[in-house]
């Protein structure tokens, strides 16, 4: 079970630390108090989930204390400590701009007590399993690299959720949607009196939609949009990313190409979309179906 131990300096990321950690699924707890820790640890052995708990100078300890209080713990040898730090000129920027008191006490301006507590914790820095210097790196980056030093070799970062939304313009944008395409320049089933009153999930209305090379060609640039997108989308931390396919009823173009690209989505293992079909009161998770190949341009 992999548990970690964070430490650093006071504005040097330590809760963008911890919140990667837990979108990653670990539970997290911050500044706990050193002498439960033993206590907390045999919690999270016993939940058998991965766990992160912060250190700082606000928990008052020192190396040899930390180093006692782990060594104490069952299976301790699990532990990795990461440390996080960044330059004085760039914690003080920080300081100044969140217009927050600096938590180490023994400072007599921001500058000293940043200069303090970068001595007092020299020795717990040179017992880390990983130094990040958060100075030049946004939040985003900063949690890309803590993924990256998390995870076991060959697993996989968790995948965003996703859901592919078809609607009517009728009634409205869904409100929720990240990115919407229009499919109103698509054929319209709705004028083929057999195929009106079906939806474009019936083998009729796929057929039809699918006779045409335009229909093909959308489709095609949908996915590569998504393929040039969605590496971009994850670097930006997103959990959550709704697409939306609008027509003029919500019953046909927007229904078929939705579930096209739910499936395509799936087949690249980037998400198992949830398919929504606002005007047609159907929601359902997308399954893996037999790949389609699109001729190239």
């Amino acid at each position: 079970m992999h548990m970690i131990l964070i430490s650093g300096l006071a504005g040097a990321g330590k809760s963008t630390v911890l919140h990667a950690l837990e979108d990653a699924g670990f539970f997290c707890t911050d500044n706990l108090p050193l002498e439960l820790l033993r206590d907390w640890s045999n919690s999270m052995l016993s939940r058998k989930q991965p766990a992160a708990v912060c250190l700082d100078s606000r928990s008052g300890f020192t190396a040899r204390a930390i180093r006692a209080a782990i060594e104490d713990i069952p299976n301790h040898e699990q532990w990795q400590l990461l440390f996080v730090e960044a330059g004085d000129e760039v914690l003080r920027r920080r300081f100044s701009t969140v217009k927050r008191r600096h938590p180490f006490p023994a400072g007599s301006d921001l500058m000293e007590s940043i200069r303090l507590e970068r001595e007092s914790l020299e020795p717990i820095r040179n017992m880390a399993d990983l130094v990040l210097d958060s100075s030049h790196l946004t939040p985003y980056e900063l949690a890309e690299k803590v993924d990256l030093f998390c995870l076991k070799p060959g697993e996989k970062k968790n995948r965003m959720i996703c859901m592919v939304v078809s609607f009517s313009y009728k009634q409205g944008l869904p409100a929720n949607a990240d990115i919407v395409f229009d499919m109103r320049f698509l054929p319209n089933p709705h004028y083929q009196p057999e195929l009106a009153p079906q939806t474009g999930r019936d083998p009729d209305v796929i057929s039809f939609l699918e006779s045409y090379e335009d229909v093909k060609e959308a489709e095609l640039h949908i996915q590569r949009w998504l393929a040039f997108a969605w590496p971009l989308v994850r670097k930006e931390r997103k959990q959550y990313f709704t697409i939306a396919m609008g027509c003029s009823g919500g019953r046909h173009r927007s229904v078929y190409m939705a579930e096209q690209i739910a499936c395509w989505l799936n087949q690249q293992g980037w998400s198992e979309p949830t398919v929504q079909h606002r005007e047609l009161g159907i929601s359902h998770q997308s399954t893996v179906k037999k790949p389609q190949v699109l001729s190239q341009p």
